[in-house]
């Protein structure tokens, strides 16, 4: 009987340190599959990055438009997580307006960016524009967009569920990558701006720019 409750006190101990060590990786694989999940979403390069990329470069308002898309991928990711199958139900209907309203707002975008690039006074001229324009500018690029819907609600709001109890540790893991991404790019192109800062730059910038928005208007117009 001593013996029993000697080697019964003995092992307790050492299981419960066994199961807080290995409890604690297991609490980060949610967190870690959000990360790398959400970061593989944004990274290809879009309308909304090509804009991030652009206002970093010119050094325009690059804090306000990296705040605007951070928050708005944290509000995206929550309601995935946290209302898929509403937003699955809503889907049909609602992504198929959006999708048409991204494509008429992505073709104007890029006719502008095309005019910009081929009038030599256009880049000296837009260096003015006023924080209320570049914030919708911003909006416009990140909610009228249908694969931010499709990919961060749907997709993503997919994958956290997919933990049960642990989803928000998958959807903060999301949304810090949302945060180290746009800030990185932001920023990094800001850093970039003195070698970048040539009106020939600005203009193949321009086109750059205009091309990755029309690209994306035609691949949300076929469907795609």
């Amino acid at each position: 009987m001593i013996i029993a409750l000697t080697s019964s006190a003995t092992v307790h101990p050492a299981a419960v340190s066994a199961t807080s060590a290995v409890s604690m990786p297991l609490s980060m694989t949610p967190a870690l599959t959000g990360f790398g999940t959400g970061l593989g979403l944004i990274v290809a390069i879009g309308a909304q990055n090509a804009w991030v990329l652009r206002q970093g470069v010119r050094r325009e308002h690059i804090g306000l438009v990296i705040a605007i898309c951070a928050l708005s991928d944290l509000v995206l990711i929550c309601v995935g997580t946290g209302a898929i199958r509403l937003v699955t139900g809503l889907a049909p209907w609602v992504l198929e307006v959006l999708r048409w309203g991204g494509v008429v707002y992505l073709t104007a975008f890029a006719l502008s960016s095309f005019r910009s690039a081929l009038r030599p006074g256009a880049l000296e001229e837009s260096a003015a524009r006023p924080a209320a324009s570049v914030a919708a500018t911003t909006l416009a690029l990140t909610w009228l967009n249908p694969h931010v819907y499709l990919d961060t609600v749907l997709m993503l709001g997919t994958v956290t569920n997919d933990f049960g109890p642990a989803r928000w540790w998958a959807a903060a893991g999301a949304c810090a990558a949302s945060i180290v991404w746009f800030t990185g790019l932001g920023l990094g192109a800001r850093a970039l701006s003195r070698p970048l800062s040539s009106p020939r730059t600005w203009r193949v910038v321009d086109v750059l720019v205009g091309c990755v928005m029309l690209g994306v208007a035609v691949h949300l117009a076929l469907g795609s």
